[in-house]
């Protein structure tokens, strides 16, 4: 990798994407949409930017990768064996490795095998987690690469990480352009998420039911927990409480717009949760519990209610009249916008090479 770099000089960075989905997704997948606004970001502001990412990817980002995403192999062939994600992720590194002289800055969304390959590199490169990292794994691989910077999404995900790796934090942000504003919202709640336990839609429905609303749910059945929404959320589905599946862009909006608030019940420790501010980007509040990042995304009595119980949840409904929506759009604005996030980024890459 490059010895020095001056500012005169667009920055070169190496956007480094997992194999699990395309970028940008097609329905699902949080960190290739994330992956995917920071690249065009990016772009606008100026630096040189190199994705990495498997070929059924339809981006305009410059990219590099010969093979598809997991989610493709999977649709192409069924169940794939266990060593597929494996070879993706070696061959993406492979990629990357035969080019690492044009780039200023690796940053890899993805994890593991990208820190033994950067060797004296991993100095002037970034790595954002897009998961929890207080679990055994983590901490195994933050104990063999201290010197590697890692960018937490949240205050509260940077807490949890040894000081060794701590380079800054960045919040997500979304494009702009990609939700508007919905003044008129509908008479029910909505819920967006894994149907998992960590999630718990289950809460969701409870909740609604307590308040009297109806409430659309929307999001995959997590492939980790696939029995929770067997077992604990379609008992409770019925006339007042829909699951609509994993969803798009265009009917999120429709979801998210029409909605009188989104319900964000978790029950672990967030690293960020972008269906919250996806949410507040067509100015719907979020009623959401006090655990990891929320905190930090949602400003009470502004752009939502930070609640304990479902209990407080169904108070807080009732307080919904008080929120502004225009408001709660503004803030999103201010906030989690795409150029917010890249600008943050790029001034983490500045004091990496400077370093």
């Amino acid at each position: 990798m490059p010895l020095s770099h001056t500012h005169s000089a667009p920055l070169r960075v190496a956007q480094i994407a997992p194999s699990i989905f395309p970028v940008p997704p097609t329905d699902h997948g949080g960190t290739e949409r994330v992956v995917h606004d920071l690249c065009t970001a990016l772009l606008r502001a100026g630096v040189d930017v190199t994705l990495f990412a498997p070929s059924d990817s339809a981006t305009n980002v410059f990219r590099i990768g010969a093979l598809p995403s997991l989610a493709a192999l999977e649709k192409e062939h069924g169940t794939v064996p266990p060593g597929v994600p494996g070879v993706l992720d070696a061959v993406r590194m492979e990629e990357l490795r035969i080019r690492l002289a044009d780039f200023d800055i690796v940053h890899s969304h993805g994890e593991f095998f990208h820190a033994a390959l950067l060797g004296e590199g991993r100095r002037r490169s970034l790595t954002t987690i897009h998961w929890r990292v207080d679990q055994l794994d983590r901490r195994l691989f933050f104990e063999a690469f201290p010197d590697l910077p890692v960018a937490a999404i949240s205050q509260a995900q940077a807490a949890m990480l040894p000081e060794a790796n701590r380079a800054g934090v960045v919040h997500h942000g979304i494009d702009a352009q990609r939700y508007r504003l919905s003044e008129e919202p509908g008479a029910y709640l909505a819920f967006i998420g894994r149907m998992t336990d960590q999630k718990r839609p289950d809460a969701a429905i409870r909740v609604a039911r307590a308040a009297g609303l109806p409430i659309r749910l929307a999001g995959t059945v997590d492939v980790g927990n696939p029995g929770y929404f067997d077992e604990r959320v379609r008992p409770l589905l019925g006339p007042d409480a829909s699951y609509l599946g994993p969803l798009g862009d265009a009917a999120k909006q429709t979801l998210l717009g029409g909605a009188r608030a989104l319900l964000f019940p978790i029950d672990w420790p967030e690293p960020f949760g972008l269906v919250m501010i996806e949410a507040m980007a067509c100015g719907t509040p979020v009623i959401a519990w006090r655990r990891g990042s929320v905190p930090e995304v949602v400003e009470e009595g502004v752009t939502g209610f930070i609640v304990e119980t479902e209990a407080e949840a169904v108070d807080a409904i009732a307080r919904l009249h008080t929120l502004d929506r225009p408001t709660i759009r503004q803030r999103f604005e201010q906030r989690f916008t795409a150029d917010r996030m890249a600008a943050g980024y790029i001034a983490i890459y500045r004091r990496l090479l400077e370093a």
